[in-house]
């Protein structure tokens, strides 16, 4: 007794990987002969060659096929297999006799398995002459005359089943054509008038298994002439030659697995036609023809059905191709103006979102969101922003590469169900690292008529330990409305998109090149800058040297001569020749920085620090500083420029003490991958809102009149430190002093 199981979908999965293409059962209306070569001995042969042939299997096994027809027939199919011309062969009419001066006369179709045996398959012929081929010839083509006249696809597919229902006289004739998803929709049917429509119905992908699927790409045409008909064994069930089962994969005769016959059954088919229209090596869909009772369809009949087959999708697929160009074109064109506007603004960012009927026409959607940088923009209808955010979060973690697309989010994205509305469908597409352009689609109620419950598209019994599956019984309408789902993304709008990513890379990297050059450029600039300050500064040194000394020496000479006033302007003239030659000798020091931090070698910044003090006795001593200096490390420096600073921050902090005696304190400590070094005063201090103005090169707080100096020796500290790798800052109030502050890193 057979029980009912409830099967998962993963072995209902495995069920479906069944190899019925080796089966060796055929169908019981005509023979099958394996042959050996090349004298076309029989090693197997279905047993039902007693009642066709009038001869039993062991009669015939090992018999030679000239010694089953006359060899006269034999010796033209022998060239042409020995000529390789085996196509040339099909059909080929044979006469055999099979009781006493009766004669039949068999359709002979000959083709070569995946073993290499040969196959000779043997159907009773319905004229004994190739002239009805003409026929049926003529009727397709004059059917296809009819197709071209139609204008739209829809049209087209209606005349498609009314033509192959005329050509074949079947009940009914069905357009299907599979999904995304591999579900079937019935999209065309002409019938008999009293048959129960099944047009507009949906069929889930199990009711074609896999197997199947690839049967029907291999053999475009598939007949089953009577499915109440009792499959006939091969004998012997295994090849003598290969010890395996046959593969019948182009078998016209290979018997239906049974559980499609009882499909077939189920809904009152008693003979069927299947031809395969393929596009790309993928099953396009089907046109199904069903007869409720058996009915012989003559090869002559079938080729020709085959023939129109063929050129029938041709037509459809150049139809699609059409309409998909036409819609390729429009997205061309969004696609155009956004790269117009990208490259004219400011950045690509802008060029999209002040553009949105375009941004969205590009993959028709209604909602999009920008990711660039810092940068969230949301145009048209979607999430709000923190739901995006997270949505972008998601994405990364899924280590999107090209694209990603769906149009049931919510299904892997439980979190999409509260923005249903706007986003059902997601297509994603990665600019860079943490940088996404995304289009969203809202939800679209569907109902969805199914040809009988998909949930419960098979039933599974087990008997004997064997597990037999069993189609649904019930073809009625099932109705079922599908939510949480948007219209699905066309590959053409995904191409787009992906269209789109390289125009706004190409456009980031060519940015990306001119900012390079421009740095460049810059950098060839600061350089000859560099350079013309060096030798101006140097050139200038010598005429101000002359003026000053021939100022000087007009003041010794002819003193006696000079008044008072001629005596002033001589001392502004020395003067001004002084701050001159002070205002180039800082800025060749200013010019040369960069050319000498390279030099780094491990100073003793103690060493420095004295020799600093020494170079600034004079003021110490005019100004009474009392100058307090901690211990100091050893650092990876340019002892000369590290000298400079110190010399400076020392100078500074005794220039601006006031009216107060200067005390300094000079530190080091380490604080963390740096040396922080200190000088610290209590002197007139700084208001905090200059602290970076007074690095800026010739900035100054105060007049000449007020304190001496050019205005460049803070910029020449904190181009010096920065050339170490290290930063300047201060901490200071007014009339509480100042602290200056510059880290040099330990990895230097």
């Amino acid at each position: 007794m057979a029980n009912t199981l409830q099967l998962s979908d993963q072995s209902l999965r495995q069920l479906e990987t069944l190899a019925i293409h080796t089966a060796h059962l055929i169908q019981p209306h005509g023979l099958v002969m394996v042959l050996q070569e090349p004298d076309l001995a029989i090693s197997q042969i279905s047993a039902n060659c007693t009642s066709i042939l009038g001869r039993s299997p062991e009669e015939l096994l090992d018999k030679t096929l000239g010694e089953v027809f006359d060899s006269f027939q034999i010796e033209p199919i022998q060239s042409r297999l020995t000529a390789g011309q085996i196509s040339g062969l099909n059909p080929s009419k044979l006469w055999a006799r099979v009781m006493g001066d009766d004669f039949v006369v068999f359709d002979g179709v000959f083709h070569r398995n995946s073993d290499g045996l040969l196959v000779c398959e043997l159907e009773p012929a319905y004229t004994a002459d190739n002239l009805l081929f003409l026929g049926f010839y003529h009727m397709a083509n004059a059917a296809l005359n009819r197709l071209r006249q139609q204008a739209n696809l829809r049209d087209f597919y209606d005349v498609i089943v009314q033509e192959v229902r005329r050509m074949t006289g079947f009940d009914r004739v069905m357009l299907y054509r599979f999904d995304e998803n591999n579900h079937g929709d019935v999209i065309a049917e002409d019938k008999r008038e009293d048959m129960e429509p099944y047009l507009g119905l949906h069929y889930p992908e199990s009711d074609i298994p896999q197997p199947a699927r690839r049967l029907f790409i291999h053999n475009p045409i598939r007949v089953i002439p009577d499915v109440y008909g009792v499959p006939v064994p091969l004998t012997p069930a295994v090849n003598p030659n290969t010890n395996r089962a046959v593969d019948l994969t182009e078998s016209i005769l290979r018997s239906a697995y049974h559980c499609h016959l009882t499909y077939l059954k189920n809904m009152g088919v008693g003979a069927s036609l299947t031809i395969s229209l393929i596009k790309d090596g993928h099953l396009w869909g089907l046109i199904a023809c069903h007869h409720q009772t058996p009915k012989v369809i003559p090869f002559e009949l079938r080729k020709a059905c085959e023939f129109f087959g063929r050129v029938v999708f041709s037509n459809i697929s150049a139809q699609e191709d059409t309409e998909t160009f036409d819609y390729r074109v429009q997205l061309a064109e969004h696609e155009a103006v956004l790269l117009d506007k990208m490259t004219t603004a400011a950045d690509f960012v802008e060029g999209l979102t002040n553009n949105p009927d375009r941004l969205l026409g590009l993959t028709g959607s209604q909602g999009a969101a920008i990711c660039f940088g810092e940068k969230l923009i949301l145009v048209g209808q979607t999430p709000n922003e923190k739901a995006v955010q997270y949505l972008l979060q998601w994405l990364e973690s899924r280590d999107v590469q090209d694209v990603f697309s769906t149009s049931s989010l919510s299904q892997i994205y439980p979190d999409a169900v509260n923005f249903k509305a706007e986003a059902s469908g997601l297509l994603a597409i990665p600019i860079a690292r943490h940088n996404f352009l995304l289009w969203f689609r809202p939800e679209v109620l569907q109902t969805v008529n199914w040809g009988g419950d998909p949930n419960n598209a098979y039933e599974a019994t087990q008997e004997n330990g064997q597990i037999e599956l069993h189609p649904r019984q019930s073809f009625d309408l099932w109705k079922e409305i599908v939510r949480l789902q948007s219209l699905p993304w066309q590959p053409v709008e995904i191409q787009s998109a992906l269209a789109l990513k390289k125009a706004i890379v190409n456009l980031i990297l060519r940015q990306a090149e001119e900012l390079a050059q421009l740095a460049r450029n810059l950098e060839r600039s600061n350089a000859d800058l560099k350079k013309f300050a060096y030798i101006a500064s140097h050139d200038l040194q010598e005429p101000l040297n002359q003026v000053s000394n021939y100022v000087q020496l007009l003041e010794m000479r002819y003193s006696e001569a000079l008044d008072e006033d001629a005596k002033d302007f001589i001392d502004f003239a020395v003067n001004g020749v002084s701050l001159m030659q002070t205002l180039i000798d800082d800025i060749l020091t200013y010019a040369k920085v960069d050319t000498q931090y390279a030099q780094l070698t491990f100073t003793d910044v103690q060493e420095v620090v004295d020799k600093a003090l020494a170079n600034l006795k004079q003021r110490i001593e005019e100004s009474g500083a009392e100058i307090e200096v901690g211990s100091m490390p050893a650092v990876m420096a340019d002892q000369i420029q590290l000298m400079q600073v110190f010399q400076n921050l020392i100078g500074n902090a005794i220039k601006f003490a006031g009216d107060k005696p200067p005390k300094i304190k000079i530190w080091g400590d380490r604080r963390e991958d740096a040396w922080v070094f200190a000088v610290q005063d209590n002197g007139i201090g700084i208001d905090p809102q200059f602290f970076e103005r007074i690095f800026v090169i010739f900035q100054r707080l105060h007049t000449r009149d007020e304190y001496k100096g050019t205005g460049m020796g803070l910029a020449i500290c904190k181009k010096i430190i920065e050339g170490h790798q290290g930063q300047i800052w201060l901490e200071s109030n007014p009339g509480e002093g100042a602290t200056f502050y510059f880290s040099i890193p330990i990895g230097n």
